[in-house]
């Protein structure tokens, strides 16, 4: 399902729409039941014991720029919010510590999590309500529980990957910690959706390299498809560590660790790989742009929206929709930042004052951590935070 959307979606990956529907014609003939990602790991996951390890510590995460978060939702007592990425629950319990009276509506995709949201509901009787789903289901889901649209005063939505995926090794998202190459986030729910190693072990040379560079910004995706392609010629790649070795068999062994990150610390070759093929694999830009208008026609004329991006092609997404851009072709902008547009991208009925009719910016410029932030949190160093008003 996310394989299908994501190729007919993305005009970079049309351009080799024949190499990639050839290879999961023929991963769907062979292999029908049975995926690469089931056969390299010991079988499904059992999420009760997970929850209970996870549970067992301190919180999942640390909640990034809450200070920030708060402060631009000003959510008032009594008002509901909708938080649209709950994780770990790091933003959704700073609210209802802080704020008297006020219901949560926590939405994930992820099982786990909400595995966790309803444990946080029977803490806060009434105040938490946990939604199972993607955030292209967000709009049914409302429904389901007789919420009107513009009924909602405050929303959330933090972007990406949470520290309690990447943490869990057999979840397969970090190249860090040995594990399956899965990378799905609902994977329960969609047993049949192609996970990492599918995609690495199925599709061509040009199909991945157009993965990586569309989703990874990789400047060296075709030297890293073509040793993935050489590599599961010897043997299949279903592990995380394996597919980080394969990477940097691309390159010397001097500049495996030459790229640093915000930090200035080093940073792996790969890292750029695994966010294309996470991205990939849970059609992450296109539940964004989807989660974007449903928080639009969610929020109750008044209500305030922050959205936390951790990477370039999130960002670029998030500020096109807030200034009212048509973002029916994604690809114009998450895909090509240095590009001028046209003129023309802006609908006739969304633009007012040079900005959107829809929103209103509570500040101009991106919001980054404060330095004191990221030293107590480092995951959080490549946070931009956008908040704007819905007119």
């Amino acid at each position: 399902m996310t394989f299908h959307m994501c190729v007919r979606s993305n005009p970079i990956l049309r351009k080799t729409n024949l190499a990639v529907w050839g290879a999961w014609r023929s991963w769907k003939l062979s292999l029908h039941s049975s995926t690469v990602c089931a056969s390299s790991g010991p079988g499904p996951l059992d999420r009760s014991e997970e929850l209970s390890s996870v549970s067992a510590e301190k919180p999942p995460h640390t909640p990034v720029m809450l200070k920030e978060v708060l402060h631009y939702l000003d959510i008032k007592p009594g008002q509901v919010v909708l938080d649209m990425t709950f994780g770990g629950g790091g933003h959704t319990k700073a609210i209802l510590n802080m704020v008297p009276e006020v219901t949560v509506l926590a939405l994930d995709r992820d099982p786990t999590a909400i595995s966790l949201a309803q444990q946080l509901a029977k803490e806060y009787s009434g105040r938490v309500k946990p939604l199972l789903g993607r955030f292209s289901e967000l709009e049914a889901l409302l429904s389901n529980m007789n919420i009107k649209p513009g009924s909602i005063d405050a929303v959330l939505l933090d972007a990406g990957c949470s520290s309690m995926q990447m943490d869990q090794a057999e979840r397969g998202f970090s190249l860090s910690k040995d594990g399956p190459l899965d990378m799905r986030m609902d994977e329960e729910r969609y047993p049949d959706m192609p996970c990492a190693a599918d995609v690495v072990n199925t599709l061509d040379q040009q199909a991945l390299a157009s993965i990586l560079t569309a989703y990874g910004e990789e400047r060296h995706a075709r030297k890293i498809a073509s040793t993935i392609v050489e590599a599961r010629r010897v043997s299949p790649i279903t592990r995380t560590q394996q597919l980080a070795s394969v990477v940097a068999g691309s390159f010397p062994a001097a500049v495996v660790y030459a790229r640093k990150d915000r930090l200035h610390r080093p940073a792996h070759v790969a890292t750029k790989t695994f966010q294309a093929l996470r991205i990939f694999v849970n059609d992450e830009l296109n539940e964004l742009h989807a989660g974007l208008r449903a928080a639009r026609a969610a929020l109750t004329p008044g209500g305030r929206l922050c959205v936390i991006t951790f990477h370039s092609l999130e960002d670029r997404l998030v500020k096109r929709f807030l200034q009212g851009d048509d973002l029916s072709n994604l690809d114009r902008y998450h895909f090509s930042p240095r590009k001028q547009g046209t003129g023309k991208e802006k609908l006739v009925d969304e633009k007012r004052d040079g900005g959107s009719v829809y929103w209103l910016p509570l500040r101009r410029k991106v919001i980054a951590p404060e330095k004191y932030d990221v030293k107590e949190n480092p995951r959080g160093r490549s946070a931009k935070l956008r908040a704007a008003l819905r007119r």
